[in-house]
């Protein structure tokens, strides 16, 4: 996948959760040193990605942090990875934030009910002309 810009970190989400789409909306807003692009996991561009990482089927639907040509994280490790990047008040909980196994525990109970307690979708979000350039 050389096609990707190697100066960005690529946020794939699933683009029909009502949390997620509030979660990008906040990463954007709070990404002053434009270090952030998007693409929704459904996307053919997302696809792609997952593809070439390895983790179709994994059964990831989950956020993923792809730095491209170096490595990836999912789940709670993301998550965190994500919050260290951001200019808000919120960065503080950074070093909070449990990974491995405990913090994925977490991330999996808010996962496996977002859809329940956030509402989905019923197709991929569509952004705004203000932010277009922040996805893929």
């Amino acid at each position: 996948m050389t096609d990707l810009p190697s100066d960005k970190k690529i946020v794939l989400f699933d683009g029909v959760c009502n949390l997620c789409e509030t979660s990008v909306q906040f990463i954007i807003q709070h990404d002053k040193n434009d270090v952030f692009l998007f693409a929704a996991i459904q996307s053919e561009i997302g696809q792609k990605i997952i593809n070439h990482l390895g983790l179709e089927n994994r059964g990831i639907d989950s956020i993923i942090l792809y730095e491209p040509n170096q490595a990836y994280y999912y789940k709670a490790e993301a998550a965190k990875l994500i919050l260290k990047e951001l200019n808000t008040w919120k960065s503080f909980l950074y070093p909070l934030i449990p990974t491995g196994m405990i913090g994925n525990f977490f991330y999996d109970y808010v996962a496996k009910n977002r859809y329940k307690w956030y509402g989905k979708k019923e197709s991929c979000m569509m952004p705004s002309k203000e932010v277009l350039s922040k996805f893929l």
